[in-house]
């Protein structure tokens, strides 16, 4: 296959899984951010919530257009033995790197930042060796890259089948959030569980959907492994022969939750791990020009949010949740829950006039462009509707605060109106307690 239709089948997996990880970790920005995605205005707002989902290896870096700082970050094989993939085995785990170094080579010959070269082949042979037998139709087999995707057929109906091979951030937490069950309230599921394996391997089996909002849809199981020095095995599969743009084929994915643990922690992955480079330097790090805003604990925008509550309301927190500068609490006054959330993003450069340039954008005294909006709801819930205040001060930074007529933006409305209204979540949005929180 000539070299630049390899990077297009490559491009494609990525894309697809970029898609979906930003349907997650987006429902706390403004409506307009989609077309700022398109033209890179979030870069370096959603780099750094980014960096702890997601962040890809080689040339599907380039494609995300974000230093993100490796596939999953960056972590490397060292002298890893078969039981630190998970597999059984009584050899010890080789000790996982310091961070922000790029550790031990696991292959010689191999430099930071390469592009993974394993063969598609051997990764679909460890694939097959570990699931019930079927016949299997493999994308792209003469190819090489770091997954591979598949359908699988057992005489009960067509299923897609994925398999990639990243590195985790040599701190670990890029990896920690691959193995941590999503938040319900952002992502509806039916089931997902964590485990730690006798040999400090980190387990998540997650049942959920393509499409959490459409959970009529494709559903989505999937197994991932984040060994003690840093690796991860991701495997996912699906009830449809892709997971998107096929009909449903069958009620439930192929492999059960504990076929799916099998597979993730089988020893066959640890030679091809070892074929994975090592990371780039991290973003931040020596060499980096790009100064990096303090990013201010979850648990300190969720208390600061709820000293900005709007007082003689009697409005109750029943839920709270978040990450980094995100941050949401579930209130309820006695009418019904509301989902209300907030986006605290320092350094939004680029943004101010395709996202704050309309008629319908105010200006403060400060300078400070203020844009309010009152919308449908976005996720599926019926009846939902999306309210808020979205802020961008001279000096680029933005706070974006929303409310939904529900306790989350998947299930039905349980009020006819979010708990807050656009003028309280403008004024939640111009506290400067949020200036505070991020300064060094």
């Amino acid at each position: 296959m000539p070299q630049h239709e390899e990077n297009d089948v490559t491009n494609a997996r990525f894309e697809e899984e970029l898609g979906a990880v930003l349907r997650r970790t987006g429902d706390g920005f403004g409506p307009d951010d989609r077309r700022e995605l398109a033209s890179g205005g979030l870069t370096r707002g959603r780099r750094r919530m980014l960096r702890r989902r997601l962040a890809m290896t080689g040339g599907v870096l380039a494609l995300a257009g974000i230093a993100l700082g490796g596939a999953y970050g960056g972590s490397v094989l060292g002298g890893m033995d078969v039981d630190a993939v998970g597999g059984v085995g009584g050899a010890s785990v080789a000790a996982a790197p310091k961070p922000g170094g790029s550790g031990t080579v696991g292959q010689p010959g191999l430099k930071p930042g390469d592009e993974p070269r394993i063969p598609v082949a051997d990764i679909a042979a460890v694939l097959k060796a570990n699931t019930p037998a079927g016949s299997w139709e493999i994308q792209d087999p003469e190819g090489k890259g770091q997954s591979v995707a598949a359908v699988y057929d057992d005489g009960k109906g067509k299923a897609g089948v994925t398999v990639g091979l990243y590195r985790a951030s040599g701190d670990g937490e890029s990896g920690a959030g691959q193995v941590t069950c999503p938040d319900k309230v952002a992502v509806p599921y039916d089931a997902c569980t964590t485990e730690t394996l006798p040999n400090g391997s980190r387990l998540m089996v997650f049942q959920g959907y393509e499409y959490p909002d459409k959970r009529e849809e494709t559903k989505n199981w999937r197994a991932v492994l984040l060994t003690k020095d840093g690796f991860l095995v991701d495997a996912s599969e699906y009830n449809a022969a892709a997971e998107k743009g096929a009909p449903i084929s069958r009620e439930n994915p192929p492999f059960s939750p504990a076929q799916l643990k099998r597979l993730v922690t089988a020893a066959g992955w640890r030679p091809l791990l070892k074929q994975l480079p090592p990371l780039p330097e991290r973003p931040g790090g020596s060499g980096s020009t790009e100064p990096e805003a303090h990013e201010p604990s979850a648990a300190a925008v969720q208390a600061t949010l709820r000293s900005l509550l709007p007082k003689g309301r009697g409005l109750r927190v029943v839920g709270r949740g978040g990450e980094g500068g995100y941050g949401y609490l579930v209130v309820d006054d006695g009418k019904g829950r509301s989902l209300v959330q907030i986006n605290v993003q320092p350094g939004m450069t680029g943004i101010r006039n395709d996202v704050f340039g309309g008629s319908d954008v105010t200006t403060e005294a400060d300078g400070t462009r203020v844009k309010l909006f009152e919308q449908p709801g976005e996720k599926g819930g019926q009846g939902v509707v999306w309210w808020g205040a979205d802020t961008l001060g001279l000096d680029d930074f933005r706070v974006v605060v929303s409310a939904f007529n529900s306790g989350t933006q998947h299930d039905a409305a349980t009020r006819p109106e979010p708990a807050l209204t656009t003028q309280q979540m403008k004024a939640i949005a111009l506290s400067p307690k949020w200036r505070a929180l991020t300064a060094k």
